[in-house]
């Protein structure tokens, strides 16, 4: 129930009264004096509790049973303005490559569709040595990944990543006395595949880098909460189906091709991912989909990608 609207009266609060004395009826107030609410009055009330019941009833509508519904017009999901990101890492690498002291300026190598370095300039790359750890002549296995850890730190705005997101997948010595290590950045709920969010450093026994190179995606707890609110249309079941009565188009070195699946194809949908594509007639940018992996025995192709929202196949392997 909601309270009707007061009447005017002269020393405290009246209510209007809702006895059998019609619309005009006189009102009494506290102190029981009596006076007339006019009609004006009522009508006004009538029109707000309808109002508000309205937009109370609104909000309590009954579950989709299909469940939660993606806004077309917020997906697939967009690294937030890839221009400013573009600037930023611009401006980190300035500030970084003078506090190693690189005399002149010169523009940073950045991936253009998430906006991390790609690759370092010779000159700087040998003026640069990973932070020490310990005292140690021959660093352990340990220190060395304590020191690769506070480098990712350090250079985390051109990195696009910090080392909480960041999970170490090879970790080997090479020949001539090179170190290598790679990551693999695994920032949301569902595994991140499309070749980006991958971080390869090298580097000496002397700490001194050789090469880094780095497409993690920056911001990526933003982008995890917009992934939040996207809700799937297709289960593995339902992916499989479409894909068995649809021609699919792969990409090779020659360009595109259409191809079909055999009868014998087997096809099983392992997991949803995290895909991120280039975004479509664009140079820089990328936007990310929830699809099905499903691996492939038997047919032309090992790996298909079925955007789990708009059921259509948007990569093979």
């Amino acid at each position: 129930m909601f309270p009707l609207v007061g009447c005017e009266g002269p020393e405290s609060v009246r209510l209007a009264r809702t006895s059998q004395e019609g619309g005009n009826a006189p009102a009494i107030d506290t102190a029981g004096a009596r006076y007339a609410c006019p009609l004006p009055y009522l009508f006004l009330t009538l029109v707000i509790a309808l109002t508000l019941t309205t937009s109370a009833c609104a909000a309590f509508r009954a579950t989709d049973p299909a469940g939660p519904r993606t806004d077309v017009r917020l997906y697939p999901v967009g690294l937030a303005d890839p221009a400013a990101r573009l600037e930023e890492a611009s401006l980190a690498w300035y500030q970084i490559s003078q506090q190693y002291g690189l005399t002149h300026r010169t523009e940073a190598n950045l991936d253009p569709y998430t906006a991390t370095l790609q690759s370092l300039p010779t000159e700087l790359a040998t003026s640069i040595r990973l932070p020490m750890v310990g005292a140690d002549a021959e660093p352990t296995e340990e220190q060395i990944r304590e020191s690769l850890r506070r480098f990712i730190v350090e250079w985390q705005r051109l990195i696009g990543a910090p080392p909480e997101e960041l999970s170490l997948v090879e970790r080997t010595d090479e020949a001539g006395g090179t170190k290598l290590a790679r990551y693999e950045q695994r920032p949301f709920r569902y595994p991140l595949r499309g070749g980006y969010g991958k971080l390869t450093i090298r580097f000496r026994n002397d700490r001194r880098l050789v090469s880094l190179s780095s497409n993690c995606l920056p911001n990526a707890d933003r982008l995890q909460t917009a992934l939040n609110a996207v809700g799937t249309q297709v289960n593995g079941e339902e992916a499989v189906n479409k894909i068995k009565s649809q021609t699919i188009t792969v990409s090779n070195a020659s360009g595109h091709q259409t191809i079909t699946l055999p009868d014998t194809a087997v096809l099983d949908p392992r997991q949803l991912v995290v895909y991120a594509l280039p975004s479509p007639g664009q140079q820089t940018g990328l936007e990310l989909h929830l699809a099905w992996e499903i691996n492939v025995t038997n047919g032309p192709i090992k790996t298909i990608y079925f955007d789990a929202v708009s059921s259509q196949v948007i990569a093979t392997e």
